[in-house]
């Protein structure tokens, strides 16, 4: 058994007998409470039986704890996303996502690209929120700056484009994608509201 899960079921012995007696009960009381016999709780305590699933979580139920309070689980591997940024039409865009298919996160560094945007449409629904910068995004017949915190959401079968809008510049974006279609929303307080 490797040496951390050794180390893991060796604590929850204590544990176990710590909480008990934090909450003034005895060995009796608690039996009552889970159904499991005093000497299986005993050796549970004093480290005599290993605990298991179908002993630990009545014991987790009856103090109302999460099972991991008894455990004291080892920290899970690292949780960071680690995935390469790419470069596709001049913008560095980083996958936040790893999931093949449905909603996608990117963030893009887009740089100023040029005055003459030439609009296009694809399948899918995209939301963008501008992170830093100032970004020009063309929707049809709208043409319009968004600046730092502000966002906006379009159909992509509607003729679009966007970029930074300031020449020397790039702007920095958060982009969620739904390739089918799927919708992101926003709750703002109606006009005149704080």
């Amino acid at each position: 058994m490797d040496d951390a899960i050794a180390g893991t079921l060796a604590g929850v012995g204590p544990r176990l007998a710590g909480l008990r007696n934090q909450r003034g009960m005895t060995l009796a009381e608690l039996s009552g409470a889970t159904g499991i016999s005093v000497s299986t709780l005993s050796r549970l305590e004093s480290g005599g039986r290993r605990p298991t699933l179908e002993l630990l979580l009545p014991i987790a139920q009856a103090h109302q704890v999460p099972l991991d309070e008894l455990v004291a689980a080892p920290a899970v591997g690292d949780p960071r996303v680690r995935l390469k940024a790419r470069t596709s039409h001049g913008m560095t865009v980083v996958p936040l996502t790893e999931r093949p298919g449905g909603l996608q996160a990117f963030k893009m560094l887009i740089p100023y690209r040029g005055a003459d945007p030439s609009p296009k449409a694809h399948e899918g629904y995209e939301w963008l929120y501008v992170l830093d910068g100032r970004l020009r995004l063309v929707l049809a017949e709208h043409d319009v700056v968004l600046t730092a915190g502000e966002a906006a959401e379009f159909d992509t079968h509607v003729p679009h484009w966007f970029g930074a809008a300031d020449p020397g510049r790039s702007v920095e974006v958060l982009s969620l994608f739904g390739p089918q279609g799927e919708r992101m929303h926003t709750r703002a307080a109606p006009a005149g509201r704080g």
